[in-house]
């Protein structure tokens, strides 16, 4: 019987091993989920999104139920931040939603044109601590307090022998306008005033990749999650997401790199149009994260062992299928990827899933 030190340092070197296309024993799994899992302890939404402590336990104890999973995606319920990630409103089960209903983006026109001049004129920091406070009514100082705790919550999950894949996250920074302007607004931006528009992300840019190198230095993770999440390629014309996403992403992923970690693209939507601009990052420091909406196949095609990748269990599948339907799925997947694959949900497990269709998906890379 392995000790949960020993699970873990077999689970870490076989990630190493996949992200470098080294031979290994089998394809490490990566769960990232939520709300499955407080349905999964009998848990309402409204008690999971509203104590990170609760959320983080409810989590931790699906994971034994689970098998030989490798590791996790978050060790907390991450709903009541996600106003630092998009910049607009949430609404919360047990606040503005009835207590079983998952959280939902509140997304309206909070940031105006006229902001942008003040970003340029004192800064993205002074800018959006003031922006999230009195617009978006975002309670910092309460976030960061629950934050302290996030730690103990990594420290648990290794203590129990899984991998926290990505301790740290950030996002690419157009996604603070697309959210903030409202996406149709942030898309007309680009086009009436492209230039203040790019002058506006690069102070954004700076501000963050000064404070994201500084806490990987800190943290020392292995893998970084970005998301780039509304710059899919099926959005934009090539040279609008070459000026307003691409560049963005690369320079966010390199940072990242440059620092000593892995850098994780978190692809939802379709990107096959511009796979070919993946190749141009560092080899085999990155890895493609895809959620089904992106042909994984046409991924490995384009990209060969340049990247490893990870995905793409379909949601749909994981709510609607049979434990047959999601391990004959997941088996096939691994055998055609072959080396440089991470088993995973397509995005984050669906709140409606069946825990034995998730069990499925592990036992698929186990065999167990």
């Amino acid at each position: 019987m392995k000790t949960a030190q020993q699970l873990l340092a077999e689970r870490t070197e076989r990630l190493k091993k996949t992200i470098a296309f080294e031979k290994t024993d089998r394809a490490p799994v990566i769960l990232s989920g939520d709300a499955v899992f407080a349905r999964h302890v009998g848990m309402k939404l409204s008690e999971f999104v509203s104590n990170m402590k609760a959320s983080h336990q409810a989590i931790l104890s699906s994971f034994k139920d689970l098998g030989d999973v490798d590791g996790t995606g978050s060790t907390y319920a991450t709903a009541t931040i996600f106003p630092l990630i998009f910049y607009s409103k949430v609404k919360l089960p047990g606040r503005e939603l009835p207590d079983d209903t998952p959280w939902q983006l509140d997304e309206q026109e909070l940031m105006t044109v006229e902001d942008y001049d003040t970003i340029l004129n004192k800064g993205w920091k002074a800018f959006s601590e003031d922006y999230l406070k009195n617009r978006v009514g975002f309670d910092l100082d309460s976030i960061r307090a629950q934050l302290a705790d996030v730690p103990q919550f990594i420290k648990n999950f290794e203590d129990a022998g899984y991998l926290v894949y990505s301790p740290k996250a950030s996002s690419t920074v157009n996604e603070f306008l697309g959210g903030g302007r409202s996406f149709p607004k942030f898309m007309k931006d680009m086009f009436k005033m492209p230039d203040k528009v790019e002058a506006v992300l690069d102070v954004i840019l700076e501000e963050n990749l000064a404070e994201l190198r500084q806490q990987i230095r800190v943290i020392k993770p292995l893998v970084v999650f970005m998301s780039p999440a509304r710059g899919a390629s099926e959005f934009f014309s090539p040279k609008i997401w070459q000026r307003f996403v691409w560049k963005y992403l690369k320079a966010a992923a390199e940072a990242i790199i440059e620092e000593g970690a892995v850098a994780d693209l978190h692809i939802d939507g379709n990107w096959e149009r511009d796979l070919e601009f993946f190749k141009t990052l560092p080899k085999q420091k990155c890895i493609f994260e895809c959620d089904g909406a992106t042909n994984i196949y046409k991924v490995r095609e384009v990209l060969g062992d340049h990247m490893c990748i990870k995905g793409d269990v379909p949601a749909a599948m994981l709510a609607l299928g049979t434990p047959d339907d999601v391990y004959n799925y997941s088996t096939k997947l691994i055998k055609d990827m072959g080396k440089g694959f991470i088993l995973a949900s397509g995005c984050t497990i669906p709140p409606n899933a069946k825990f034995e269709n998730v069990k499925a998906m592990v036992a698929a890379a186990t065999g167990k």
